[in-house]
């Protein structure tokens, strides 16, 4: 099969690597669709320490399952599926609770975990195998390229859900991307009265006209019941704080990758302000599958959101034209 292999940190090349073999509790997808997003760039450059190289990237994908591991009876040949990408171990203390993203056995493949796309292969390939409990079936009339937000979609909504909304309140999400852009429907969708999505590149913001009931490079005056920050540099993460009221709500969810630092912040605005504040990593509980619903049910809108799409044998133009953000991209879609 034709997979993206990295075979050292910021190399890359597209390469023919033996088809993998489901094992017992994997099913192996044919992928369907699979896009590059800002976390792909920390893979790509090695800023994740627990990616080995060689390594075959991509984590937000849909494909259609086509052989199934032994002892597998929760899909069947043929489903259509999207994936989450976090697998714990099930037995740590956070995988009770439900919080598989935080699994204490994190990198350990001999104790169940697996980070799709991070530490095991991912979706940037014709085939990839993948554990059945990161497996979503996709609502009957989604097609592949929306069902490639399975990941995403459930990252947004737990932000939101994380943060505590409530029908009726006023939420500002800091970030002019995708994840941005999902964040702010998901809020809508739950009853939020007015949302803000603020942003800097205003070729990208054009793209997300409609998505939230302002759309804009300049913060507001009035402050928000909630803040959900989805930029990821610290820049944002300060402004998200100051945007909040006094007694409000602050989600982080954006700097997945170490290095960004929140200094700066006068911790009286956090004290006086009685703010809550919390951090958001990834989508536990299996809250994917409610975000695919509320894209299948028309609440929230993906396809503004695909601003380009290649085929898989040229997934270094696709690469140039994310990274370089060519014609305001925000996700670029490969069809392996």
């Amino acid at each position: 099969m034709k997979a993206v292999v990295l075979s050292e940190p910021g190399r890359f090349a597209l390469m023919d690597v033996a088809t993998p073999s489901p094992a017992p509790g994997q099913a192996l997808l044919r992928v369907r669709a699979s896009t590059v997003c800002g976390t792909d760039q920390k893979i790509v450059y090695g800023q994740f320490p627990g990616t080995p190289f060689p390594h075959i990237p991509g984590h937000e994908f849909a494909g259609e399952v086509v052989e199934l591991g032994a002892g597998v009876d929760e899909v069947r040949v043929g489903d259509r599926v999207g994936v989450e990408v976090h697998v714990g171990c099930g037995t740590c203390a956070r995988c009770l609770e439900g919080l598989y993203q935080l699994c204490l056995n994190y990198g350990r493949r001999d104790k169940g975990h697996a980070h799709i796309g991070f530490t095991v292969p991912g979706g940037l390939a014709e085939f990839v195998a993948v554990s059945v409990k990161a497996l979503h079936p996709l609502p009957a009339h989604l097609s592949w390229d929306e069902g490639a937000f399975c990941d995403n979609i459930g990252i947004a909504l737990y932000a939101v859900e994380r943060g505590n909304l409530r029908a009726g309140e006023r939420v500002i999400v800091v970030g002019g991307g995708a994840f941005g852009g999902l964040a702010a429907q998901v809020a809508r969708a739950l009853g939020a009265a007015h949302v803000t999505l603020l942003g800097t590149r205003r070729e990208r913001l054009e793209r997300l006209h409609g998505m939230a009931d302002l759309v804009t490079t300049g913060a507001p005056e009035e402050r928000a019941d909630l803040v959900v920050e989805f930029a990821g540099t610290s820049d944002a993460a300060r402004q998200a704080i100051s945007l909040a009221r006094r007694g409000g709500r602050v989600v982080l969810a954006g700097a997945t990758g170490p290095g960004r630092e929140l200094s700066g912040v006068d911790l009286s605005t956090i004290v006086r302000g009685h703010l809550d504040v919390y951090g958001s990593l990834a989508n536990p509980r299996g809250i994917s599958q409610r975000g695919l619903e509320l894209i299948a049910r028309g609440d929230v809108h993906v396809k503004p959101l695909i601003t380009h799409a290649f085929g898989l044998d040229d997934f270094e133009e696709a690469w140039a034209t994310f990274v370089e953000r060519r014609d305001g991209a925000i996700r670029v879609m490969l069809h392996p």
